[in-house]
Protein backbone atom coordinates (compact mmCIF):
# COMPACT_ATOMS: atom_id res chain seq x y z
CA UNK A 1 0.00 0.00 0.00
CA UNK A 2 2.97 2.12 1.02
CA UNK A 3 4.51 1.82 -2.47
CA UNK A 4 1.58 2.29 -4.63
CA UNK A 5 0.65 5.70 -2.28
CA UNK A 6 4.37 6.77 -3.33
CA UNK A 7 3.81 5.30 -7.24
CA UNK A 8 1.14 7.76 -7.20
CA UNK A 9 2.29 10.81 -5.72
CA UNK A 10 5.71 10.25 -8.33
CA UNK A 11 2.95 9.65 -11.11
CA UNK A 12 0.86 13.08 -10.30
CA UNK A 13 4.35 14.70 -9.53
CA UNK A 14 5.93 14.05 -12.96
CA UNK A 15 2.08 15.20 -14.78
CA UNK A 16 2.03 18.22 -13.37
CA UNK A 17 5.34 18.86 -14.52
CA UNK A 18 4.49 18.39 -17.71
CA UNK A 19 1.66 20.17 -17.71
CA UNK A 20 3.55 23.03 -16.51
CA UNK A 21 6.37 22.72 -19.13
CA UNK A 22 3.54 22.20 -21.56
CA UNK A 23 2.08 25.74 -20.49
CA UNK A 24 5.96 27.55 -20.55
CA UNK A 25 5.78 25.89 -24.39
CA UNK A 26 2.92 27.41 -25.24
CA UNK A 27 3.84 31.13 -23.99
CA UNK A 28 7.38 30.61 -25.07
CA UNK A 29 6.28 30.41 -28.69
CA UNK A 30 2.91 32.15 -28.31
CA UNK A 31 3.33 35.14 -25.88
CA UNK A 32 0.19 36.98 -26.84
CA UNK A 33 -1.37 33.59 -25.95
CA UNK A 34 -0.37 34.55 -21.82
CA UNK A 35 -4.02 36.01 -20.28
CA UNK A 36 -5.85 33.47 -22.09
CA UNK A 37 -3.78 30.65 -20.37
CA UNK A 38 -4.04 32.37 -16.90
CA UNK A 39 -7.76 32.15 -17.14
CA UNK A 40 -6.94 28.06 -17.39
CA UNK A 41 -6.04 26.75 -14.80
CA UNK A 42 -4.71 23.03 -14.43
CA UNK A 43 -6.54 20.97 -12.15
CA UNK A 44 -6.12 17.42 -11.75
CA UNK A 45 -8.77 14.91 -11.93
CA UNK A 46 -8.22 11.01 -11.68
CA UNK A 47 -10.04 8.66 -14.09
CA UNK A 48 -10.88 11.25 -16.18
CA UNK A 49 -9.01 9.59 -19.19
CA UNK A 50 -7.79 12.70 -21.38
CA UNK A 51 -7.70 16.19 -20.54
CA UNK A 52 -10.78 18.72 -20.61
CA UNK A 53 -11.16 22.66 -20.34
CA UNK A 54 -13.81 24.24 -18.64
CA UNK A 55 -13.98 27.08 -20.52
CA UNK A 56 -16.61 28.76 -17.66
CA UNK A 57 -15.02 27.51 -14.60
CA UNK A 58 -11.47 28.33 -16.14
CA UNK A 59 -9.94 25.24 -15.30
CA UNK A 60 -8.15 22.56 -17.13
CA UNK A 61 -8.38 19.08 -15.77
CA UNK A 62 -6.54 16.38 -16.70
CA UNK A 63 -5.96 13.17 -15.40
CA UNK A 64 -2.16 12.19 -15.07
CA UNK A 65 -2.07 8.90 -15.69
CA UNK A 66 -3.43 9.64 -19.17
CA UNK A 67 -0.91 12.39 -19.15
CA UNK A 68 2.33 10.14 -18.67
CA UNK A 69 1.11 7.21 -21.05
CA UNK A 70 0.87 9.71 -23.71
CA UNK A 71 3.98 11.38 -23.07
CA UNK A 72 5.50 7.73 -23.04
CA UNK A 73 4.31 7.45 -26.81
CA UNK A 74 4.63 10.79 -28.32
CA UNK A 75 6.68 13.67 -26.24
CA UNK A 76 4.95 16.42 -27.86
CA UNK A 77 1.69 15.12 -26.69
CA UNK A 78 1.06 17.53 -23.58
CA UNK A 79 2.09 20.57 -24.95
CA UNK A 80 -0.16 19.56 -28.55
CA UNK A 81 -3.20 18.68 -25.83
CA UNK A 82 -2.90 21.73 -23.78
CA UNK A 83 -2.61 24.30 -26.89
CA UNK A 84 -5.35 22.24 -28.41
CA UNK A 85 -8.07 22.67 -25.42
CA UNK A 86 -6.57 26.86 -25.00
CA UNK A 87 -7.47 26.65 -28.39
CA UNK A 88 -11.12 26.17 -28.09
CA UNK A 89 -11.59 28.24 -25.33
CA UNK A 90 -10.12 31.50 -27.03
CA UNK A 91 -12.51 30.87 -30.14
CA UNK A 92 -15.64 30.08 -27.75
CA UNK A 93 -16.21 26.76 -28.94
CA UNK A 94 -17.97 25.91 -26.19
CA UNK A 95 -20.93 28.33 -25.59
CA UNK A 96 -24.25 27.79 -27.91
CA UNK A 97 -23.25 24.18 -27.67
CA UNK A 98 -27.07 22.87 -27.04
CA UNK A 99 -28.18 24.44 -30.10
CA UNK A 100 -25.57 22.13 -32.39
CA UNK A 101 -26.10 18.58 -33.38
CA UNK A 102 -22.80 17.76 -31.01
CA UNK A 103 -20.88 15.16 -32.34
CA UNK A 104 -20.72 17.03 -35.35
CA UNK A 105 -19.98 20.04 -33.46
CA UNK A 106 -17.14 18.25 -31.60
CA UNK A 107 -15.36 17.09 -34.27
CA UNK A 108 -15.49 20.08 -36.71
CA UNK A 109 -13.55 22.37 -33.45
CA UNK A 110 -10.86 19.73 -33.38
CA UNK A 111 -10.40 19.33 -36.97
CA UNK A 112 -10.66 23.17 -36.94
CA UNK A 113 -7.90 23.33 -34.03
CA UNK A 114 -5.94 20.56 -35.23
CA UNK A 115 -5.52 22.07 -38.60
CA UNK A 116 -4.48 25.33 -37.39
CA UNK A 117 -1.72 23.93 -35.37
CA UNK A 118 0.00 22.25 -38.07
CA UNK A 119 -0.31 25.51 -40.04
CA UNK A 120 1.58 27.52 -36.92
CA UNK A 121 4.80 24.67 -37.31
CA UNK A 122 5.65 26.10 -33.80
CA UNK A 123 8.61 24.32 -32.04
CA UNK A 124 7.53 21.50 -29.60
CA UNK A 125 4.03 20.61 -30.82
CA UNK A 126 4.44 18.04 -33.96
CA UNK A 127 3.22 15.02 -33.38
CA UNK A 128 4.99 11.72 -35.13
CA UNK A 129 1.40 10.92 -36.54
CA UNK A 130 1.10 14.58 -38.37
CA UNK A 131 1.39 13.16 -41.77
CA UNK A 132 -1.97 10.96 -41.84
CA UNK A 133 -3.73 14.20 -40.39
CA UNK A 134 -2.13 16.35 -43.37
CA UNK A 135 -3.19 13.93 -45.37
CA UNK A 136 -6.82 14.06 -44.76
CA UNK A 137 -7.14 17.71 -44.13
CA UNK A 138 -6.17 17.93 -47.52
CA UNK A 139 -9.46 16.19 -49.15
CA UNK A 140 -11.39 18.58 -46.76
CA UNK A 141 -9.69 22.14 -47.69
CA UNK A 142 -10.17 21.35 -51.39
CA UNK A 143 -14.24 22.21 -50.48
CA UNK A 144 -13.75 24.37 -47.33
CA UNK A 145 -12.10 27.61 -48.33
CA UNK A 146 -11.37 29.21 -44.71
CA UNK A 147 -11.24 26.01 -42.11
CA UNK A 148 -12.71 27.44 -39.12
CA UNK A 149 -15.22 24.98 -37.11
CA UNK A 150 -18.68 26.63 -38.17
CA UNK A 151 -17.59 26.24 -41.98
CA UNK A 152 -16.52 22.41 -41.17
CA UNK A 153 -19.30 21.84 -39.54
CA UNK A 154 -22.19 23.59 -42.04
CA UNK A 155 -20.29 20.98 -44.57
CA UNK A 156 -20.44 18.43 -42.43
CA UNK A 157 -24.06 18.78 -42.29
CA UNK A 158 -24.68 18.74 -45.79
CA UNK A 159 -21.74 16.29 -46.55
CA UNK A 160 -22.45 13.98 -44.04
CA UNK A 161 -19.39 11.68 -42.71
CA UNK A 162 -19.74 7.84 -43.43
CA UNK A 163 -19.50 6.06 -40.32
CA UNK A 164 -15.79 4.70 -41.43
CA UNK A 165 -14.76 8.22 -42.31
CA UNK A 166 -16.21 9.70 -38.99
CA UNK A 167 -14.15 6.92 -36.70
CA UNK A 168 -10.92 7.47 -38.78
CA UNK A 169 -11.15 11.67 -38.24
CA UNK A 170 -12.13 10.72 -34.92
CA UNK A 171 -8.66 8.57 -33.83
CA UNK A 172 -6.93 11.66 -35.88
CA UNK A 173 -8.30 14.84 -34.66
CA UNK A 174 -9.33 13.88 -30.80
CA UNK A 175 -7.05 15.46 -28.22
CA UNK A 176 -9.51 16.57 -25.53
CA UNK A 177 -12.94 15.61 -24.33
CA UNK A 178 -15.70 18.13 -24.21
CA UNK A 179 -18.05 17.09 -21.57
CA UNK A 180 -17.74 20.34 -19.65
CA UNK A 181 -19.10 22.12 -23.05
CA UNK A 182 -23.12 21.57 -21.92
CA UNK A 183 -24.63 24.48 -20.80
CA UNK A 184 -24.51 25.07 -16.73
CA UNK A 185 -26.70 27.10 -14.65
CA UNK A 186 -23.65 29.56 -13.68
CA UNK A 187 -20.57 29.95 -14.73
CA UNK A 188 -17.98 32.51 -13.30
CA UNK A 189 -16.45 33.16 -16.77
CA UNK A 190 -18.73 34.25 -18.98
CA UNK A 191 -18.94 34.02 -23.21
CA UNK A 192 -18.55 38.15 -23.47
CA UNK A 193 -15.23 37.79 -21.22
CA UNK A 194 -13.88 35.02 -23.52
CA UNK A 195 -14.50 36.91 -26.55
CA UNK A 196 -12.52 40.08 -24.99
CA UNK A 197 -9.61 37.89 -23.97
CA UNK A 198 -9.62 36.96 -28.06
CA UNK A 199 -9.79 40.81 -29.30
CA UNK A 200 -7.18 41.05 -26.98
CA UNK A 201 -5.00 38.48 -28.69
CA UNK A 202 -6.27 39.84 -32.17
CA UNK A 203 -4.50 43.54 -31.44
CA UNK A 204 -1.40 41.44 -30.27
CA UNK A 205 -0.82 38.91 -32.43
CA UNK A 206 0.88 41.02 -35.34
CA UNK A 207 3.56 42.16 -32.81
CA UNK A 208 4.38 38.65 -31.50
CA UNK A 209 4.32 36.90 -34.18
CA UNK A 210 7.08 35.44 -36.48
CA UNK A 211 5.32 34.33 -39.28
CA UNK A 212 2.59 36.93 -41.03
CA UNK A 213 1.30 33.50 -43.25
CA UNK A 214 0.91 31.70 -39.72
CA UNK A 215 -0.56 33.90 -37.82
CA UNK A 216 -3.37 34.45 -41.14
CA UNK A 217 -4.56 31.21 -39.99
CA UNK A 218 -5.15 32.41 -36.48
CA UNK A 219 -6.76 35.89 -37.12
CA UNK A 220 -9.35 33.68 -39.26
CA UNK A 221 -10.03 31.55 -36.58
CA UNK A 222 -10.33 34.62 -34.31
CA UNK A 223 -12.75 36.73 -36.44
CA UNK A 224 -15.01 33.79 -36.35
CA UNK A 225 -15.10 33.74 -32.40
CA UNK A 226 -15.36 37.11 -32.10
CA UNK A 227 -17.98 38.07 -35.21
CA UNK A 228 -20.91 40.06 -33.52
CA UNK A 229 -24.14 37.97 -34.20
CA UNK A 230 -27.33 40.00 -35.60
CA UNK A 231 -30.83 38.62 -33.69
CA UNK A 232 -32.80 38.21 -36.83
CA UNK A 233 -35.86 36.86 -34.07
CA UNK A 234 -35.43 40.74 -32.60
CA UNK A 235 -35.22 42.35 -35.61
CA UNK A 236 -38.37 40.82 -36.14
CA UNK A 237 -40.21 43.06 -33.58
CA UNK A 238 -39.95 45.84 -35.86
CA UNK A 239 -42.85 44.95 -37.56
CA UNK A 240 -45.03 43.56 -34.86
CA UNK A 241 -48.36 45.67 -33.89
CA UNK A 242 -50.73 46.26 -31.10
CA UNK A 243 -53.69 44.19 -31.47
CA UNK A 244 -56.73 42.21 -29.58
CA UNK A 245 -56.94 38.59 -29.25
CA UNK A 246 -59.76 37.46 -28.18
CA UNK A 247 -58.17 35.11 -25.16
CA UNK A 248 -58.64 35.02 -21.68
CA UNK A 249 -56.12 37.71 -19.96
CA UNK A 250 -54.98 35.81 -16.64
CA UNK A 251 -53.19 39.03 -15.51
CA UNK A 252 -56.31 40.31 -15.65
CA UNK A 253 -58.46 37.81 -14.39
CA UNK A 254 -58.86 37.87 -10.47
CA UNK A 255 -60.40 34.25 -8.96
CA UNK A 256 -60.61 35.33 -6.11
CA UNK A 257 -63.97 37.63 -6.84
CA UNK A 258 -65.27 35.11 -9.12
CA UNK A 259 -64.60 31.94 -7.11
CA UNK A 260 -66.45 33.96 -4.14
CA UNK A 261 -69.53 34.48 -6.62
CA UNK A 262 -69.68 30.95 -7.35
CA UNK A 263 -69.70 29.56 -3.79
CA UNK A 264 -72.05 32.33 -2.59
CA UNK A 265 -74.55 32.77 -5.49
CA UNK A 266 -74.47 29.17 -7.15
CA UNK A 267 -73.42 29.58 -10.90
CA UNK A 268 -72.66 33.24 -10.78
CA UNK A 269 -69.33 34.71 -10.80
CA UNK A 270 -69.15 38.35 -9.51
CA UNK A 271 -66.46 38.76 -12.49
CA UNK A 272 -66.00 37.29 -15.94
CA UNK A 273 -62.64 36.76 -17.31
CA UNK A 274 -61.49 39.64 -19.94
CA UNK A 275 -62.35 37.86 -23.68
CA UNK A 276 -59.23 40.34 -25.15
CA UNK A 277 -56.23 41.52 -24.41
CA UNK A 278 -53.64 42.99 -26.07
CA UNK A 279 -50.76 41.96 -27.31
CA UNK A 280 -47.71 42.58 -29.68
CA UNK A 281 -47.50 40.62 -32.52
CA UNK A 282 -46.57 40.33 -36.36
CA UNK A 283 -49.75 41.20 -38.60
CA UNK A 284 -48.50 43.11 -41.59
CA UNK A 285 -45.33 43.85 -43.09
CA UNK A 286 -44.00 42.53 -46.81
CA UNK A 287 -41.50 40.72 -47.51
CA UNK A 288 -39.08 40.81 -50.92
CA UNK A 289 -37.30 37.79 -52.24
CA UNK A 290 -34.05 39.42 -54.39
CA UNK A 291 -34.75 37.25 -57.17
CA UNK A 292 -31.68 38.29 -59.48
CA UNK A 293 -29.19 35.88 -60.74
CA UNK A 294 -26.60 36.77 -58.46
CA UNK A 295 -29.35 35.12 -55.24
CA UNK A 296 -28.92 31.44 -55.37
CA UNK A 297 -32.76 29.43 -54.94
CA UNK A 298 -31.55 27.60 -52.59
CA UNK A 299 -30.21 30.37 -50.15
CA UNK A 300 -33.66 32.24 -51.01
CA UNK A 301 -35.54 29.20 -49.84
CA UNK A 302 -33.78 28.84 -46.50
CA UNK A 303 -33.97 32.33 -45.47
CA UNK A 304 -38.32 31.73 -46.28
CA UNK A 305 -38.00 29.34 -44.03
CA UNK A 306 -35.97 30.34 -41.31
CA UNK A 307 -38.27 33.88 -41.37
CA UNK A 308 -41.72 31.50 -41.45
CA UNK A 309 -39.89 29.29 -38.30
CA UNK A 310 -39.46 32.44 -36.43
CA UNK A 311 -42.55 33.82 -37.16
CA UNK A 312 -45.09 30.50 -36.94
CA UNK A 313 -44.99 30.53 -33.20
CA UNK A 314 -48.21 31.28 -31.70
CA UNK A 315 -46.75 34.05 -29.51
CA UNK A 316 -46.08 35.97 -32.90
CA UNK A 317 -49.03 35.40 -34.98
CA UNK A 318 -51.81 36.64 -35.22
CA UNK A 319 -54.83 34.63 -36.18
CA UNK A 320 -55.30 36.65 -39.34
CA UNK A 321 -52.46 38.42 -40.97
CA UNK A 322 -51.81 40.57 -43.95
CA UNK A 323 -47.76 39.34 -45.24
CA UNK A 324 -47.53 39.96 -49.25
CA UNK A 325 -44.56 37.92 -50.58
CA UNK A 326 -43.08 39.64 -53.59
CA UNK A 327 -40.53 38.46 -55.78
CA UNK A 328 -38.36 41.25 -57.59
CA UNK A 329 -35.37 41.19 -59.79
CA UNK A 330 -35.58 44.55 -61.98
CA UNK A 331 -38.77 44.68 -61.73
CA UNK A 332 -42.15 42.81 -60.07
CA UNK A 333 -43.06 39.27 -61.08
CA UNK A 334 -44.98 37.83 -58.52
CA UNK A 335 -46.68 38.57 -55.38
CA UNK A 336 -48.29 36.20 -53.16
CA UNK A 337 -50.34 37.07 -50.46
CA UNK A 338 -50.34 35.79 -46.82
CA UNK A 339 -53.78 35.64 -44.95
CA UNK A 340 -53.04 33.06 -42.39
CA UNK A 341 -50.06 30.23 -41.59
CA UNK A 342 -52.05 27.39 -44.25
CA UNK A 343 -50.81 29.89 -46.91
CA UNK A 344 -47.33 30.15 -45.78
CA UNK A 345 -47.34 26.74 -45.63
CA UNK A 346 -48.38 26.71 -49.47
CA UNK A 347 -46.27 28.47 -50.24
CA UNK A 348 -42.66 26.98 -49.16
CA UNK A 349 -44.45 23.44 -50.59
CA UNK A 350 -45.47 24.82 -53.92
CA UNK A 351 -44.62 28.07 -54.36
CA UNK A 352 -41.75 28.91 -57.51
CA UNK A 353 -39.18 31.67 -57.66
CA UNK A 354 -39.12 33.21 -60.54
CA UNK A 355 -37.03 36.21 -62.32
CA UNK A 356 -33.10 35.80 -62.46
CA UNK A 357 -32.55 39.20 -64.42
CA UNK A 358 -30.50 42.00 -63.05
CA UNK A 359 -31.40 43.79 -59.59
CA UNK A 360 -32.95 47.14 -59.02
CA UNK A 361 -34.98 47.57 -55.88
CA UNK A 362 -36.90 50.89 -56.56
CA UNK A 363 -39.45 48.21 -58.64
CA UNK A 364 -40.90 46.92 -55.32
CA UNK A 365 -41.19 50.02 -53.32
CA UNK A 366 -43.01 51.39 -55.78
CA UNK A 367 -45.47 48.53 -55.89
CA UNK A 368 -45.64 48.09 -52.24
CA UNK A 369 -46.24 51.89 -52.48
CA UNK A 370 -49.34 51.31 -54.70
CA UNK A 371 -50.60 48.33 -52.46
CA UNK A 372 -50.42 50.87 -49.75
CA UNK A 373 -52.44 53.63 -51.67
CA UNK A 374 -54.86 51.39 -52.68
CA UNK A 375 -55.59 50.27 -49.10
CA UNK A 376 -54.21 46.56 -49.02
CA UNK A 377 -52.13 47.26 -46.01
CA UNK A 378 -54.28 49.23 -43.30
CA UNK A 379 -51.26 49.33 -40.60
CA UNK A 380 -48.05 48.36 -42.48
CA UNK A 381 -44.95 48.20 -40.42
CA UNK A 382 -42.28 47.93 -43.31
CA UNK A 383 -40.54 45.28 -45.53
CA UNK A 384 -37.66 42.86 -45.28
CA UNK A 385 -35.74 42.87 -48.34
CA UNK A 386 -33.72 39.50 -48.80
CA UNK A 387 -30.71 40.26 -51.16
CA UNK A 388 -27.23 40.77 -51.95
CA UNK A 389 -27.38 43.69 -51.83
CA UNK A 390 -25.72 44.93 -55.08
CA UNK A 391 -28.54 46.88 -57.22
CA UNK A 392 -30.53 50.30 -57.46
CA UNK A 393 -31.83 52.20 -54.79
CA UNK A 394 -34.45 54.48 -54.45
CA UNK A 395 -32.93 58.35 -54.16
CA UNK A 396 -35.70 58.80 -51.96
CA UNK A 397 -36.46 57.86 -48.42
CA UNK A 398 -39.73 54.95 -47.89
CA UNK A 399 -42.28 56.39 -45.10
CA UNK A 400 -41.92 52.69 -43.29
CA UNK A 401 -38.86 50.08 -41.67
CA UNK A 402 -36.91 48.81 -44.34
CA UNK A 403 -34.54 45.95 -43.55
CA UNK A 404 -32.21 44.54 -45.52
CA UNK A 405 -31.14 41.44 -44.64
CA UNK A 406 -27.55 40.36 -46.28
CA UNK A 407 -25.90 37.26 -46.79
CA UNK A 408 -22.45 37.48 -46.64
CA UNK A 409 -19.85 34.66 -45.10
CA UNK A 410 -17.11 37.91 -44.46
CA UNK A 411 -19.14 40.81 -42.56
CA UNK A 412 -18.73 42.56 -46.08
CA UNK A 413 -22.01 44.54 -45.56
CA UNK A 414 -22.50 46.68 -49.54
CA UNK A 415 -23.19 50.66 -49.20
CA UNK A 416 -26.46 50.90 -48.76
CA UNK A 417 -28.93 54.23 -48.01
CA UNK A 418 -29.40 55.97 -44.60
CA UNK A 419 -32.73 54.62 -44.32
CA UNK A 420 -31.67 51.06 -45.12
CA UNK A 421 -31.22 48.86 -41.47
CA UNK A 422 -29.09 46.23 -42.74
CA UNK A 423 -28.95 42.79 -41.38
CA UNK A 424 -25.87 40.69 -42.33
CA UNK A 425 -26.63 36.81 -42.03
CA UNK A 426 -24.25 33.79 -41.88
CA UNK A 427 -24.89 30.71 -43.46
CA UNK A 428 -25.18 28.95 -40.06
CA UNK A 429 -27.79 31.33 -39.19
CA UNK A 430 -30.06 29.65 -42.16
CA UNK A 431 -28.72 26.08 -41.37
CA UNK A 432 -31.77 25.35 -38.92
CA UNK A 433 -33.63 25.80 -41.33
CA UNK A 434 -32.25 23.65 -44.04
CA UNK A 435 -32.51 20.81 -41.91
Amino acid sequence: MEREKELQEKVEQYAKRLIDLARDTVIVNMRFMDVALNRLLPVKKEGLAGIAADTRAGALYYDPGYILRCYEADENSTARMVLHALLHCVFSHSFGYGELIRETWDLSCDIAVENLIMELDLSGFTLKNDDRRQLRLKGLKKNIDRMTAERIYRYFLINPLAKTDRLEFEELFFKDRHIYWAEPEAYEISEEQWKRISERIKADIRTFSKNSSHSESLLKNLEAATKKRHDFRRELERFMVSGQELRASDEEFDYIYYTYGLSHYGNMPLIEPLEYRDVNKLKEFAIVLDTSASCRGDIIRSFLKKTYDIMKGSENFFQKINVHIIQCDNEVHMDTRIGEQADFDAFLKKGKLIGYGGTDFRPAFAYIDQLIEDGEFQNFKGLIYFTDGYGIYPVKAPEYDCLFAFMSEDDRKPEVPWWAIPLILQPEDLDEATK
